[in-house]
């Protein structure tokens, strides 16, 4: 996973694979899908993502010791 912020036009991509971009869908105002030819994301794009996030230069990471609440482990 790669995360990039672009300052000059105000936008933060999520890059989750290599996969080419196939098709994209503004899923909400802003927040931009894109698609492999699976249907797989493979990437999100936050537009003005100055005003939708606090600090769009700062990432924290994290891994979770025990499963989300609601969420199956890929192994499941």
């Amino acid at each position: 996973m790669k995360l990039k912020y672009d300052q000059e036009v105000d936008v933060l991509s999520i890059l989750l694979g290599d996969g080419a971009v196939q098709e994209s869908d503004e899923s909400r105002p802003g927040i931009i899908l894109d698609f492999d030819d699976r249907g797989s994301v493979v990437g999100i794009e936050i537009l003005n993502a100055s005003q939708k996030i606090r600090d769009p230069m700062s990432v924290e990471y994290s891994i979770a010791r025990e499963p989300l609440a609601g969420l199956k482990s890929r192994a499941d």
